[in-house]
């Protein structure tokens, strides 16, 4: 086994708008972790960080560090990104760091993976890039022709998703549960097609993004700024406060010029790698 190992784990954006605990994209802002040699500006992952919590509920037994550019209760798929790399390292410290055996075993640590955070769609996207679809232990891929930039806004507030998601109704109309299936299907066939114009009506959503953003206006007037700035779609990422638009390159600094200046703003792009682990 090697002395010295390192995951890299992108960040995620979830739901996109319809797709509820099932669709999800990962975004090039990461997190770093291992254990053995820590590099520059990494911190040591206390026993509570979620990140040793799943290494150590997947078996792991050393110290650990962690670095990260994502912001923590925000939208952005932190606890998942880090639980996923806590079990990542617990397997590559039984096993190794090879890619062979990495690669082998990716469905069985994003089981575990998605059992700890309690849905798939922030693990299933930082796990294996790109867009992603994932129902009861099964991710699919989403091709695209697009490649879009991903403005994010991110407001200083937190968000607890264990809270979010409680306060959200036990049951729907079943005219909302239509209208959500078809946005759904309808997203998933817009990224396989590469039709951007399609993006704006399939992204809307009846289940949860109205009822979070009543908690959250100035993320509502993001949301609206966004799309007002010419944006092909925009949705709240995961539960938020995070709002996150999708756009062609060129139009991507007038819509980060046209975001609230209430929040910090990034210009990303879609992550097409996925976890990543080196042997140091």
């Amino acid at each position: 086994m090697q002395k010295s190992v390192a995951v890299r784990v992108p960040a995620s954006s979830a739901n996109l708008g319809p797709g509820f605990d099932v669709l999800g994209m990962a975004l090039d802002l990461h997190l770093e972790a291992g254990f053995g040699n820590a590099p520059a500006e990494s911190n040591v992952a206390d026993e509570n960080h979620p990140l040793t919590v799943a290494f150590r509920h997947c078996g792991g037994s050393q110290d650990l560090w962690v670095r990260s550019q994502m912001p923590m209760g925000k939208g952005l798929g932190f606890s998942g990104a880090a639980r996923l790399a806590g079990c990542i390292l617990a397997h590559a410290e039984k096993n190794g760091a090879g890619k062979k055996e990495f690669e082998a075993s990716r469905a069985e640590i994003l089981r575990i993976a998605s059992e700890l955070e309690g849905h798939p769609d922030n693990a299933s996207a930082s796990m294996f890039g790109g867009f992603v679809a994932s129902v009861e232990g099964r991710t699919v891929r989403i091709p695209t022709k697009l490649e879009p930039s991903i403005i994010v806004w991110v407001p200083q507030q937190q968000t607890s998703t264990k809270e979010s998601r409680a306060k959200l109704p036990s049951s729907i109309k079943f005219e909302d549960a239509v209208f959500n299936v078809g946005r759904t299907a309808l997203l998933v066939a817009a990224l396989a097609a590469g039709d951007k114009d399609a993006l704006a009506i399939a992204t809307a959503d009846r289940l949860h993004q109205d009822l979070r953003l009543e908690k959250a206006p100035e993320s509502k007037r993001a949301l609206q700024a966004a799309v007002d700035a010419g944006a092909w779609c925009a949705w709240l990422s995961g539960s938020g406060p995070t709002i996150a638009a999708m756009a062609d390159h060129a139009g991507a600094q007038r819509i980060d010029d046209a975001l609230p200046k209430s929040g910090s703003k990034m210009v990303l792009n879609v992550d097409k790698v996925g976890a990543e682990l080196f042997a140091i």
